[in-house]
């Protein structure tokens, strides 16, 4: 039966890319497993390779930061990213790397928490779910469309990722006034089902 914890187990072991090469850590994912909100980022930078989780750097820590805001902890959602192995030097993530982790990963841990809401973070994620638009022109407009993964109808919402705004302090306020419409969003989310 497949649950979250033999997916990271899969995950620990993975070699099915080049990214598994040079890694110290895989990093498949945290939070709860029942989340509503799950985040999905583009991949594990320097802290998340070292420890195996998460938005652990500086980015992590806004990103909990802004969640306070809202009134959750990182517990009460779902945490990941497309790839599940860190990047070298932190390059953009390759699109065959991606395919290989969504498809024997992600695919499989979004079936399993059946979040209401998906929270993409940054141009990778969102573009993922979302193809062809461009972050600064949808950032933090609900959309709901089918998941190719699941084949279900799944509310995403794409948001720029926190690292962005760390180095583009234009983006912070943005970023924070987006992250402020998430329990909005999540509430017209839960009168649709």
């Amino acid at each position: 039966m497949d649950n979250l914890e033999t997916i990271s187990q899969e995950i620990s072991r993975c070699q099915k890319c080049v990214l598994a090469e040079k890694r110290t850590n895989a990093v498949p994912g945290d939070g709860n497993s029942n989340a509503e909100i799950m985040f999905i980022g583009e991949g594990p930078g320097e802290q998340e390779d070292l420890q195996g989780k998460p938005f652990v750097g500086q980015a992590g820590k806004f990103l909990e930061e802004m969640l306070e805001t809202i009134g959750l902890k990182r517990k009460d959602v779902f945490i990941t990213n497309l790839v599940k192995c860190r990047p070298p030097s932190n390059r953009d993530p390759f699109p065959d790397e991606i395919e290989v982790c969504v498809k024997n990963y992600l695919e499989r841990q979004i079936k399993l928490i059946k979040p209401r809401l998906i929270i993409t973070l940054g141009r990778h994620a969102m573009e993922r779910f979302i193809p062809g638009r461009k972050i600064s022109q949808i950032h933090g407009q609900p959309k709901r469309l089918v998941n190719h993964e699941t084949g279900e109808k799944q509310i995403y919402l794409p948001l720029y990722h926190p690292a962005a705004a760390l180095y583009h302090g234009s983006l912070r306020e943005t970023l924070i006034r987006d992250f402020k419409k998430i329990p909005k969003i999540l509430e017209k989310v839960n009168q649709l089902k």
